[in-house]
């Protein structure tokens, strides 16, 4: 009897490959493996989702909404008025106190989710050349190569350093390398790091000076662990040190997906000028068309300025704790941690002087599943649109080989269950040395 052969898989010459982000992939190879959300026994420290159980000190979680017969239209593309009244009146009240410059309803668009609203962004921009940090977000990788209008310039943040970036190297690379736009997280994802308090107002002062529009990804602004930043309620955002609100060229993206813990809702929002409001709300109107109106209806209750404060309080307390164990379990098995995070809910560690079988990312990643654990390789922050960078300075990307990001945003017990089985991998991977 003939073994049956397989058929080769289909090619279709309109469609090229499209990489999966660095989440995806890990899931991916993971549900292989059996994986299951829902299921007890695995622990997911590779996605970025904070835990959605109620918290000591927040406001009661949002278990039901009612849909009002009205909202079962479009929303507008730019979002319900009502919502972004509620955005902006949220950052006058918590951040722009006594300021002559108040940000209105004109300064806030909708989006329904944190990478439509990136990419409304990124439709928006004209013929220029846009600075991007290394290591960063990994959905900026495939974000920044499908708009062909701008060229994204890397700009590489060193570990020895503790990837620290002053307002006046920020200064000399817009100048030498005439960049029109800066795009980062902040606090940064992967490596936590924060750009806070004198040094944020700083680097606005620099884009105020020299019209380069910043493009902040604030979703982990509320999780800042810097004592310094404490004061300001726990919260650091360039809304605090924006002058005018129509002139400087500061553009803000959260929403509650992380800062509120609802992932699920894909409700988010861009603060910025009203000029730049109105471009990306264009871009909307082909890109996406809008995001869920009964949901921007139910989030409008979300956002009173004490329940955020709150929010963010219980945010602080619980997810401190949580920073503490992963940080002090992932380095009593060896690994080596650049910076302490001072913001977000990972922790960027290195594996290097691990056992030689697991001493790289991916040979990490690939052990750990093993024992039904989920971390992020971190060769996927190393953003590098059109895979441009080829050749020895491809190889030169080893610089993120031996990193992984650890997510601490599940329970308590899933991240001691998984720093558990971390140290049976590093264990079996001794023996084996």
């Amino acid at each position: 009897m003939c073994a049956a052969v397989s058929e080769p898989e289909p090619t279709f010459a309109a469609f090229r490959e499209v990489p999966r982000t660095g989440v995806i992939f890990v899931t991916t190879e993971a549900r292989r493996r059996g994986f299951d959300p829902a299921a007890a026994d695995w622990c997911n420290l590779g996605q970025g989702m904070p835990e959605a159980e109620d918290l000591p000190g927040a406001p009661p979680r949002r278990g039901a909404i009612t849909i009002d017969p009205l909202d079962q239209e479009y929303a507008p593309v730019g979002g319900i008025n009502e919502l972004r009244e509620a955005i902006a009146s949220l950052y006058n009240k918590l951040f722009r106190r006594g300021m002559p410059s108040q940000y209105s309803v004109e300064n806030v668009a909708i989006s329904g989710g944190g990478r439509a609203a990136l990419t409304r962004v990124a439709a928006a921009l004209g013929n220029i050349n846009l600075g991007h940090f290394l290591p960063d977000y990994t959905a900026y990788e495939e974000l920044l190569s499908v708009f062909r209008l701008f060229s994204p310039i890397p700009i590489l943040l060193e570990s020895e350093r503790g990837y620290a970036f002053s307002a006046a190297e920020l200064r000399r690379e817009i100048l030498g390398r005439g960049l029109s736009a800066v795009l980062l997280s902040n606090p940064a994802n992967p490596i936590g790091k924060v750009i806070g308090g004198d040094e944020l107002a700083e680097w606005i002062s620099v884009a105020r000076d020299l019209d380069c529009s910043l493009i902040l990804d604030e979703f982990y602004s509320h999780y800042v662990w810097r004592p310094d930043l404490a004061a300001q309620g726990g919260i650091s955002t360039a809304a605090r040190y924006v002058e005018d609100v129509d002139r400087d060229p500061v553009v803000i993206l959260d929403g509650l997906t992380k800062n509120w813990r609802y992932p699920g809702w894909r409700t988010t929002w861009t603060v910025a000028p009203r000029k730049i409001i109105d471009a990306i709300t264009s871009a909307g109107s082909f890109l996406d068309g809008g995001g869920s109106r009964p949901l921007q209806r139910a989030a409008i209750g979300l956002l009173d300025p004490e329940a955020t404060l709150a929010e963010t309080r219980a945010i602080r307390a619980e997810f401190g704790k949580k920073r503490q164990k992963l940080l002090d379990g992932l380095r009593d098995v060896g690994f080596t941690v650049d910076l302490p995070p001072e913001g977000t809910f990972y922790v960027w560690a290195s594996a290097q002087h691990l056992p030689p079988a697991i001493n790289d990312g991916m040979s990490f990643f690939r052990a750990a599943l093993d024992r039904q654990v989920i971390t992020v390789p971190g060769d996927f922050f190393d953003v590098d649109p059109g895979k441009r960078r080829g050749g020895r300075a491809q190889n030169a990307s080893a610089r993120f080989r031996r990193h992984l990001r650890f997510s601490f945003g599940p329970p308590m017990a899933k991240i001691e269950l998984a720093l558990e089985r971390i140290r049976g991998v590093v264990a079996d991977a001794a023996r084996q040395a």
